[in-house]
């Protein structure tokens, strides 16, 4: 690990210090995660991760109709269409 020094606000370092408490993990702990979580969310994707998510996500969801391969385009628009209302 490297070592780094941050400056914070009163404010910031107050409610670090609480939610670092709340998770009992420390300052430093609780400062890597939020920055691992911050650079995963920034971090492009490869083709490959956003090809295996999709594939994941595929037959996850219930539309509650036996139709909807064939008839997905006209439920999509109806969705929109609904959405604008």
């Amino acid at each position: 690990m490297v070592r780094t020094q941050i400056q914070l606000t009163e404010e910031q370092y107050e409610g670090l210090k609480k939610m670092a408490a709340r998770e009992k993990i420390s300052m430093a702990e609780y400062v890597r995660r939020a920055l691992d979580r911050s650079l995963r969310r920034e971090a492009p994707l490869s083709d490959e991760v956003r090809r295996r998510m999709a594939l994941q996500a595929m037959g996850t969801g219930h539309s509650g109709r036996s139709d909807i391969s064939e008839r997905h385009d006209d439920y999509f628009v109806e969705a929109i269409e609904d959405s604008m209302k």
